[in-house]
């Protein structure tokens, strides 16, 4: 299955589960679970924290999938941001204290492979690895961290020793230079 035939399927399951179609949010599940339960567990440190978090990612779709809108996002790109987000909450709920390592021993850090599932796309991986590769060595860093440990600007400031503002330019700046590439 290609790019499209993915999103078009994902993004028809996302259109049936807006209309509290249960068959489409199960079928919808099976393809996404894994991937969301990956972000989750990158996130949390405790499997059980992921495990409720996965539920409160899936108890949202099925709430709130008519605001789901093609034209902004990829399918999988909103339900990953709804696992981030879910997971966000958690860590400042339990008040659990996160990486605190500087920025630059995060930087040589192996990240471990994404959760692999039908719906992994080789050519939009290689795409976005080529574009994170194309920025500078800070900029990837602080939005890796921001995405993947759910940093807020304050703490990565904190944590790689500069200002606040400088901190949110850099982001500003990768973000903008990342949407470019991928954009092309």
């Amino acid at each position: 299955m290609d790019a499209d035939e993915s999103r078009q399927l994902l993004s028809g399951m996302l259109r049936a589960v807006a209309n509290h179609d249960r068959s489409a949010f199960a079928a919808l599940y099976r393809l996404t679970s894994a991937k969301l339960f990956g972000i989750c567990l990158r996130m949390l440190p405790q499997r059980s924290d992921a495990e409720d978090v996965l539920q409160e990612v899936y108890v949202t779709v099925w709430h709130k999938a008519t605001l789901y809108d093609g034209q902004r996002a990829s399918p999988i790109t909103w339900l990953a941001m709804i696992a981030r987000n879910k997971s966000i909450d958690r860590l400042r709920v339990s008040g659990v204290e996160r990486h605190n390592e500087p920025i630059e021993l995060l930087e040589r850090m192996h990240e471990p492979e994404p959760a692999s599932d039908p719906v992994e796309i080789d050519a939009e991986r290689r795409r976005l690895d080529q574009c994170l590769a194309a920025l500078e060595d800070r900029q990837r860093c602080v939005i890796r961290t921001a995405f993947f440990d759910g940093c807020t600007y304050e703490e990565l400031a904190s944590r790689s020793g500069v200002p606040l503002g400088t901190m949110k330019s850099w982001i500003r700046r990768g973000l903008l230079r990342l949407k470019e590439c991928l954009e092309k």
